[in-house]
């Protein structure tokens, strides 16, 4: 039986982490909950100390970035009004941090305002001592999706109409778990692992799909420049080749003066779906730089953006 942790006091608050695993539990707005039972695949012996980094200039204007990350979780936000459709949010940090508020929280309660169920990633990255460093987002990814149509009928969520959607690296991952739900990353723990991690959609903001590992350069010959870690894990997973016809239909979004991540990125991207045969929207902006999420675009025309992924998420009928 699923059993609720001790409560934790971190920098949001107070926490209450329970086992995700087993048996369906009720969710609360606010609470994070554990991916794994035990100790994560690959994190056998693996001691971190999570670290905070607060840039905050007030409550109002939250800027953390995460590190060490042993106990992933997701965080749940539920809506007012619940549609039924859910999605599961993967953040940036280019693989060595996790920016939540900006690219996880501000992203949940925009989704919230949808009536759409939402549930910020707080995944292990892959440079941090792992044992299969290259998969270890993956993994989380999968189990994180899986947990959640594990738990639909419990959670009143639609087990057809949850998506995932990421922004910069959390983009990448997001096209990771798009196009490689399938892949076996981790060894079953319980009957959650049986199901399909499947995305029904897919929405990609500012995405390293496949020239990161070269410091975001459009040359493939370009000499790698990353961390050895973060280039197995590129080099394991890029994105844009290892689409198929039964990957999620697809919103993206970027911006030509990303001086981070080429928007060529999203372009190939784009037209792999688009030689897939699956259904795809595109949205490249001249203005808005890297990172926008949605404060950061404030005053630009790329600010337009989420009211385009809604008119879409509309017009593909999950939500109402």
């Amino acid at each position: 039986m699923l059993k609720k942790m001790p409560f934790t006091l971190t920098c949001t608050g107070v926490l209450v982490f329970a086992s995700a695993f087993a048996q369906a539990f009720p969710i609360n707005h606010g609470s994070e909950y554990k991916l794994w039972p035990a100790t994560p695949p690959g994190s056998a012996g693996v001691v971190l100390e999570e670290k905070v980094k607060d840039s905050s200039k007030d409550a109002n204007d939250p800027q953390r970035t995460l590190e060490g990350i042993s106990q992933p979780t997701i965080r749940a936000f539920i809506p007012q009004k619940p549609n039924g459709a859910a999605v599961i949010i993967t953040v940036g940090g280019g693989y060595t941090s996790l920016v939540i508020d900006k690219e996880g929280t501000d992203i949940a309660k925009w989704f919230n305002t949808l009536g759409v169920t939402a549930f910020v990633v707080k995944n292990r990255l892959p440079g941090e001592g792992h044992a299969n460093g290259k998969d270890v987002p993956l993994q989380d990814a999968q189990r994180a999706l899986r947990l959640v149509r594990a738990n639909a009928a419990e959670w009143k969520i639609d087990s057809n109409k949850i998506g995932a959607i990421g922004l910069s690296s959390g983009g990448h991952l997001a096209s990771t778990l798009g196009t490689n739900y399938a892949k076996k990353v981790y060894d079953a723990v319980d009957a959650s692992d049986t199901i399909s991690a499947r995305p029904d959609f897919l929405i990609l903001a500012y995405g390293p799909h496949s020239s990161n590992a070269r410091k975001y350069l459009i040359n493939p010959d370009q000499k790698p420049v990353q961390p050895a870690e973060k280039q197995a894990l590129y080099d394991e997973y890029p994105t844009d080749k290892q689409i198929t016809k039964d990957t999620a239909p697809t919103f993206i979004v970027a911006t030509d003066n990303d001086d981070k991540v080429d928007s060529r990125n999203s372009t190939r991207f784009y037209n792999a779906l688009k030689a897939a045969g699956v259904p795809a929207e595109l949205h490249i902006f001249q203005d808005g730089k890297h990172g926008f999420a949605i404060r950061n675009a404030t005053g630009y025309p790329v600010a337009i953006w989420t009211v385009l992924a809604e008119n879409w998420l509309r017009a593909n009928k999950f939500i109402p």
